[in-house]
């Protein structure tokens, strides 16, 4: 499994998004592989199209690219709390981390450098 990060599926979802045609290339060379992402995650990048009254077309979008939620577990709390402390990243970005953990997923999307970086550390290929 490959688990994604907001900054591709927005930039997947915002056709004037610097990112976007990355952000589809990048989706297009993984489609072979499962995607998915937190719950988290997926709030964060359902936020945009929830105030432009897109909600329904943002998710519709999600499902056809086969992006699952992926639990973060009961003691999902202490466990991002383990890691914002020890790698200083936001907690978003320690939400994909840990659904990388829940998934046993072998890599993760993301644009954002350090949250590529720590995953790079913590034996995830990042695409």
């Amino acid at each position: 499994m490959i688990v994604v990060d907001a900054s591709a599926l927005i930039a997947h979802l915002d056709e004037t998004d610097a990112l976007h045609d990355r952000a589809v290339e990048a989706l297009l060379a993984a489609a072979d592989q499962p995607l998915g992402c937190s719950p988290i995650t997926l709030a964060g990048v359902l936020v945009g199209p929830a105030r432009a009254g897109r909600l329904g077309d943002a998710r519709h979008a999600i499902a056809d690219l086969g992006v699952v939620e992926v639990a973060l577990g009961e003691d999902a709390a202490a466990r991002l709390a383990a890691l914002r402390a020890e790698t200083a990243l936001k907690l978003p970005d320690c939400c994909v981390l840990l659904a990388a953990d829940e998934a046993d997923a072998e890599a993760i999307l993301t644009f954002d450098d350090r949250l590529a970086r720590v995953a790079k550390q913590r034996r995830l290929r990042v695409v």
